[in-house]
């Protein structure tokens, strides 16, 4: 398909949003940022909330593309509010629901089974700003199940569809 960038990767031993929205946004540490992420096959990103955890194995990898993130919301919007695993540029990763992708970095590919739609909550409105949650309705980004072993980097990378979604009627 072709290059893309990596912008940014999140991996997170902590659920952060706890609560409802209107209490207030809590710390939304930079550490959570990081440059490498090692993704386990059926396991998800290894230091993550949702590694190895039975409920999340279908969706334990989230991505979302960075066009999607409205002009107007946080200037600093991005992974820590979104809480997304990647930010990629370059590719509408929300049209590929059903498919087989891989996001190769540099040292390999890392191919990933697009299961669903990451559905955006009440907390996208806090984090990015009014009408956030709305906005990202049919471009939260996507929920993957990790297919193989690898390392996602921050930069440049190759995008391929490896088995495209189904037909849709």
């Amino acid at each position: 398909m072709g290059r893309v960038e990596v912008l940014q990767l999140l991996v997170s031993a902590v659920h952060r949003f706890e609560g409802r929205p209107g209490d207030g946004v809590p710390p939304l540490p930079e550490a959570d940022l990081v440059t490498t992420a090692r993704v386990r096959a059926g396991l998800g990103i290894v230091g993550d909330r949702y590694f190895n955890r039975p409920a999340h194995r279908n969706a334990s990898v989230t991505v979302m593309a960075a066009e999607r993130l409205q002009p107007g919301t946080a200037p600093e919007a991005g992974l820590r509010q979104t809480r997304r695993n990647v930010l990629l540029r370059g590719v509408d990763i929300d049209a590929f629901v059903g498919a087989t992708i891989s996001l190769d970095c540099g040292t390999g590919p890392v191919v990933l089974a697009v299961r669903s739609a990451a559905r955006p909550c009440g907390w996208m409105d806090a984090t990015l700003g009014p009408g956030a949650r709305r906005a990202l309705r049919d471009g939260g980004g996507v929920r993957c199940r990790p297919l193989t072993d690898g390392v996602l980097t921050v930069g440049p990378a190759e995008f391929a569809v490896v088995e495209p979604p189904p037909a849709k009627d």
